[in-house]
């Protein structure tokens, strides 16, 4: 594709964002259109799956921040007249070697898109991208990907790729020779990979976190707690005697292995205060009450409140 061909496109409305829009305000606007145009969704409509190209295009340089200056830059010229032809001839504007550094505009859009008027020879195809998404499991033992996309022959084709263990929400991964096709070879596909969250575990770095309920009597007189790991076992951590709500217990090499690195599983205590009480049970209460009463637990907070 031609310099002239790229500098006159409108990335920004393409994308459906202001000029001045701030990267996360075109990436969440680049996702929310990536679904609704993700080509599994639209598969057989060759409109649909041309828009979420354009799209994809778009937020290819829009995404990169130094892409996306070059491109204001140039495109700015363009829409004053500053140039016309692919060679960087003259324009409504004049001579703009200086302001292009010696050059013409069609050099910021060879560096660009890997192409241009200018260039000669062959040149690599455009790189593409989709998105997909995987289990909070999958994100931490890594797993394989099959994706469905449309071929250069508008058939559909099956993609693999390998989702190494470890990864983050917002990842990408990249699939070699998966782009667009070029007279040099194909660009890259890049897999941009969302992760569900776990309704147990959440991460931080290498660790596994997790908030454990436990009994007001196994908080107050000590116990041996079962705690759930993701690959499904168990594992015994002991409760001490007086454990306050909040506290975390450490399990060690239990966490997230990535590489030659495992973390450790956090479990953060959460005593649980019963709605509801038997009678029997309640009686107990009363008699724990009435043999601490001399404890004062809000001795010392009411000293601070005096300061």
């Amino acid at each position: 594709m031609a310099a002239k061909d790229l500098y006159e496109k409108d990335f920004y409305a393409i994308l459906g964002v202001d000029k001045k829009a701030s990267g996360d305000e075109i990436k969440k606007k680049y996702r929310s259109l990536a679904r609704e145009l993700h080509p599994d969704k639209t598969r057989g409509d060759d409109a649909l799956e041309e828009e979420f190209k354009a799209v994809s295009e778009a937020y290819d340089i829009l995404s990169d921040s130094k892409k996306r200056a070059e491109y204001d830059e140039a495109r700015s010229l363009f829409e004053r007249g500053g140039f016309r032809g692919p060679m960087g001839g003259q324009g409504g504007g004049g001579d703009f070697s200086d302001l292009f550094g010696g050059g013409s505009p069609n050099d910021i859009f060879a560096n660009l898109f890997g192409g241009g008027g200018i260039r000669r020879g062959p040149r690599k195809g455009q790189d593409l991208q989709t998105e997909s998404t995987i289990t909070f499991k999958e994100a931490i033992i890594g797993t394989t990907l099959g994706l469905k996309l449309p071929g250069d022959d508008g058939r559909t084709q099956t993609i693999t790729a390998r989702v190494p263990a470890g990864v983050n929400d917002g990842a990408k991964i990249r699939v070699k020779g998966k782009g667009a096709p070029g007279e040099a070879g194909p660009g890259d596909l890049f897999i941009l990979l969302h992760v569900k969250p776990h309704p147990i575990f959440s991460r931080k770095a290498e660790n596994l976190l997790l908030t454990l309920p436990v009994t007001f009597v196994e908080a107050t007189l000590g116990a041996d707690i079962k705690v759930p790991t993701l690959d499904g076992e168990e594992v015994t951590v002991r409760l001490a005697p007086g454990t306050p709500n909040g506290r975390t217990l450490r399990v060690k090499g239990r966490g997230i292995k990535k590489g030659s690195v495992t973390g450790d599983l956090l479990a953060t205590i959460e005593v649980q205060v019963p709605q509801k009480i038997e009678d029997e049970a309640s009686e107990a209460l009363k008699k724990f009450a009435d043999a601490t009463a001399s404890h004062d637990v809000r001795m010392e907070f009411r000293a601070k409140a005096s300061q």
